[in-house]
């Protein structure tokens, strides 16, 4: 009996130190290539600077566009969070599959739970080499101060980054079980998600049966509070609660699913052919 308690114990026990080893191990991989620490900072700029000009000039055309303020720049820097969010963690994943060692890390004392973990902690990381300098510019060229939402921000940053997750788990599952055919999803599923997570736009623009799912997902919540601050200095708690409602579900079954994928492609043999 004492024996299986301890086996038990040391079989789901969580170390920290193989995942504080994973961490450094991506962090030495990404601070090793200056053309990947450019291009954290490279696209979110670029876009950031796209529809800030763009808004700079509707501002002085448009009454609306004046009254509303910083809603184009604020929508893409929280896109940018997200989306970012994900694919740090996604790239994460995929650096393992092409240089083919995810068969190793599986067979290693590395836990899934740790290896999951370790991604989560990197593509926060990436995201704040990325967010850090464009929020900047953002100060700079706009006087748009993403940093002025104050809690409101932490709490947007939360759901975000949580839904950046559950969609990278999943991504990486599908991934792992059916190769780097499937790597494509890494860098399209969310920009198949954008039109119905109301970047730009308000849900009510949405058909009634379309609004039904853009409320389904935790990032709707998220921007229609991120409108609500800037256009009405008001804060929605209740958008938030219900957004942190459905990450909670989403990530819980979206790491249930990535277990299920690893059970499958361990029976398939999937981990030893991260080919095509």
């Amino acid at each position: 009996m004492k024996r299986g308690i301890e086996y038990a114990i040391s079989h789901y026990a969580i170390s920290w130190r193989r995942i504080a080893a994973m961490i450094e191990r991506y962090w030495y991989l990404l601070r090793s290539s200056w053309p990947r620490l450019l291009e954290l900072v490279y696209f979110p700029a670029v876009q950031m600077l796209m529809w800030g000009f763009l808004q700079l000039y509707l501002s002085q055309n448009a009454g609306f566009f004046a009254r509303a303020g910083g809603t184009f720049i604020g929508a893409v820097l929280l896109w940018d969070i997200l989306f970012r969010g994900q694919l740090g963690f996604s790239v994460s994943f995929l650096e393992e599959m092409w240089s083919r060692n995810l068969a190793n890390l599986m067979i290693s004392p590395l836990k899934p739970i740790e290896f999951v973990l370790a991604m989560m902690a990197m593509s926060i990381v990436r995201l704040l080499i990325g967010m850090v300098p464009v929020s900047l510019l953002a100060i700079g060229f706009f006087g748009f101060n993403l940093y002025g939402m104050g809690l409101a921000l932490a709490v947007f940053f939360l759901n975000l980054i949580l839904t950046s997750w559950a969609v990278g788990i999943l991504v990486s599952g599908v991934i792992m079980r059916n190769g780097l055919g499937a790597e494509n999803l890494a860098w399209t599923i969310m920009f198949l998600l954008m039109p119905l997570t109301c970047v730009y736009y308000p849900a009510a623009v949405l058909p009634p049966w379309l609004q039904v799912v853009a409320w389904s997902l935790p990032p709707t919540y998220v921007f229609e509070g991120m409108r609500a601050l800037i256009l009405r200095q008001e804060f929605r708690p209740d958008l938030m609660v219900e957004a942190f409602a459905l990450n909670v579900i989403y990530f819980g079954a979206s790491v249930l699913v990535f277990l299920e994928l690893l059970k499958s492609a361990r029976r398939a043999g999937s981990l030893l052919q991260t080919g095509e």
